[in-house]
């Protein structure tokens, strides 16, 4: 896998780097990001792709590898993520924003006896759990169109009103009933979109408190033929985070070493590019 995916991500991070310098700094911050995912690639610590030797398998790596306490100390800072946010916009921008976009969360948990202060215990697939969320807003791109990292017990429904202020657009939000809230449904009205979930209850929208007008327009999607076919399309997200984790160097559980909020956040801000990589190769290679 590295073999495939390593060569266009780091051409495209020395695409970026040719517009963005760090001043008074002995390492850019396009080395960096380079030794941080080329650790993340291969499921290893940063102290690791600090070592010449482990870069032997490629000729593609900076020419002067930093001391591992200066990649610790700047990867989670400004510079640095400033420089991600470029490179993950310009490999999102390669393929159209579609008029379809999915809305969920995947637990990244740890143990729950990790002294990580910023983890806390919260809901998690199967039952409870103690650790993170990743939360994504997806639109037929190769990455999502705006994400987050919080501690497990932050509540979708908050985290889903910032993604979708982050990210206006036009068409439909699929989501779970988990995400069943007016104030969503307002925030992505605002944006553009409607969103959409399932409405079990059949007296839904009859109750004496507000009730958004676009969660009105939502239940009447629901019960008619087309948003049952349209909302059956939410599976994608499924396939989206499957994906994420299948291959090698992909999305899994959050390794012993990545633990405190900027950390988790960078760890997986590295592995949303490789996953990026890993479509657009893809991609392109249905096109030959």
């Amino acid at each position: 896998m590295e073999r495939e995916l390593w060569p266009p991500l780091y051409r495209a991070l020395r695409d970026v780097a040719k517009d963005f310098r760090q001043k008074y700094v002995s390492y850019q911050p396009w080395v960096l990001a380079a030794v941080f995912l080329w650790a993340a690639l291969h499921d290893r610590p940063v102290s690791w792709a600090c070592q010449a030797r482990h870069w032997s398998t490629t000729k593609l790596r900076p020419p002067r590898l930093p001391h591992r306490g200066t990649l610790s100390r700047r990867v989670d800072g400004p510079a640095v993520a400033a420089f991600l946010r470029e490179l993950e916009r310009r490999l999102r921008d390669r393929q159209q924003l579609g008029l379809l976009a999915l809305l969920d969360g995947k637990p990244l948990p740890v143990s729950g006896v990790s002294k990580d202060p910023d983890a806390t215990f919260g809901r998690a697939a199967g039952g409870k759990g103690k650790g993170y969320k990743l939360h994504t807003l997806w639109a037929n791109r190769a990455l999502p169109e705006a994400w987050e990292v919080t501690p497990l017990n932050e509540a979708e429904t908050t985290v889903a009103r910032r993604l979708l202020g982050q990210a206006p657009g036009a068409g439909y939000v699929l989501a779970d009933g988990n995400y069943d809230a007016s104030p969503v449904f307002d925030e992505a009205a605002a944006g553009g979109r409607q969103l959409v979930t399932p409405m079990p209850d059949p007296n839904a929208g009859q109750g004496h408190h507000y009730v958004s007008p676009y969660r009105r327009r939502c239940i009447d999607l629901v019960r008619g033929d087309f948003g049952r076919s349209l909302y059956g399309q939410r599976r994608q997200i499924e396939r989206l985070y499957g994906n994420a984790v299948s291959f090698g160097g992909g999305l899994g559980g959050l390794p012993a070493w990545v633990r405190g909020r900027e950390r988790v956040r960078t760890w997986v801000w590295a592995k949303l590019l490789i996953n990026a990589a890993r479509i657009l190769k893809l991609k392109d290679l249905r096109h030959l």
